[in-house]
């Protein structure tokens, strides 16, 4: 079993210049407990994502750790000009030693798409041709593409992936036909949904994985889960509460000034969330118990905790991180996928 951290990288309560020095303390940490990789999520305008240039903030966590993997998740593809976006990665790449995993989607946030001047009809359109120009770039080592939004003629690349033929792919799923999709393409799967949908993509992805694969070595098939441990479970409820009020109000912002609302609601309280099986607050043993829970019922193979979220404090995510190292993750030694 491998772990993974997911992060929105959300505003909490320090001044920005102590804010990411903190967070990047807590990826160091991330590397010494041993952790499989780092994940970061992509927003923009809005406090539910301080790093509106993963590639930015990614350098930084390149040069702080020397074993960690990382990277976003996801890439909002159409906010991006897909030949920088090749070169970008490439330069992760190296820099990190070939430590980056990539992700891509159509961004989650219609509103945030608007910013930059992309249209809800056109999302999709500019989404598949950009996926298609990113992937074939960094394996072809040049760009050659027509289409109706991009279109590059024998563009050759001065830098190329240290992966070959590029890092690990990643995709988040909420449904059967995505996690296929997924499949058939050969990419990482992440869930959000509860442990019973994630079984289901699970089952899709393992059956396509298999016709279209045979018996090459399955992909990692992770579920995302807000985490909060403290030695009393009265501490690590409270904590996660005030916590969760703030995220979500950051994660509704944009909605609450524009209108609308997301493609994903989240419940309005953390009790709710523990409710829905997508996130614990507890002692040690009670969020063992949980994650053994939900690896049995989703049939993951790499399980992903968000450990920092809305005002905890670098010392709450610390411990709660050491304490499911200590605890959680020796539960699991040995298992197989």
């Amino acid at each position: 079993m491998l772990y993974g951290v997911f992060d929105h990288l959300d505003r909490g309560a320090l001044p920005l210049r102590e804010y990411y020095d903190a967070r990047l303390s807590l990826i160091e940490a991330y590397e010494r407990a041993g952790f499989y990789a780092y994940h970061v999520a992509e927003h923009h305008a809005t406090p539910i994502g301080m790093a509106p240039s993963p590639n930015l903030f990614l350098s930084a966590v390149a040069q702080r750790t020397s074993r960690l993997r990382f990277g976003p998740l996801v890439y909002a593809l159409p906010l991006h000009h897909p030949l920088r976006l090749v070169e970008e990665i490439c330069m992760l790449d190296q820099m990190s030693g070939g430590r980056l995993e990539i992700g891509f989607g159509r961004g989650a946030s219609i509103i945030e798409n608007s910013f930059f001047g992309r249209s809800p009809a056109d999302s999709e359109k500019v989404y598949t041709e950009a996926l298609e120009i990113v992937l074939r770039g960094l394996a072809e080592r040049k760009v050659n593409f027509s289409g109706e939004f991009f279109s590059f003629n024998n563009i050759p690349l001065a830098v190329e992936p240290l992966q070959t033929p590029y890092p690990p792919v990643w995709y988040g799923v909420h449904s059967v036909e995505s996690a296929e999709r997924a499949a058939r393409r050969g990419l990482n799967i992440v869930s959000l949904d509860s442990a019973a949908e994630t079984r289901n993509f699970a089952a899709a992805f393992r059956k396509t994985w298999r016709e279209f694969n045979g018996a090459k070595p399955l992909p990692k098939i992770g579920v995302s889960r807000f985490v909060v441990i403290a030695e009393r479970a009265e501490e690590a409820l409270d904590a996660a509460r005030r916590a969760y009020a703030l995220w979500r109000r950051s994660f509704l912002f944009l909605y609450s000034t524009f209108g609308g609302g997301p493609k994903h609601p989240r419940p309005p309280t953390f009790d709710d969330i523990m409710a829905d099986g997508e996130g614990i607050a507890g002692t040690p043993e009670e969020v063992r118990a949980f994650f053994q829970r939900q690896q049995s019922e989703s049939t993951a193979n790499y399980l992903i905790g968000q450990f920092a979220f809305g005002d905890l404090s670098l010392g709450e995510s610390l411990r709660s991180l050491g304490l499911f190292a200590q605890h959680v993750m020796p539960a699991f030694e040995g298992q197989a996928d």
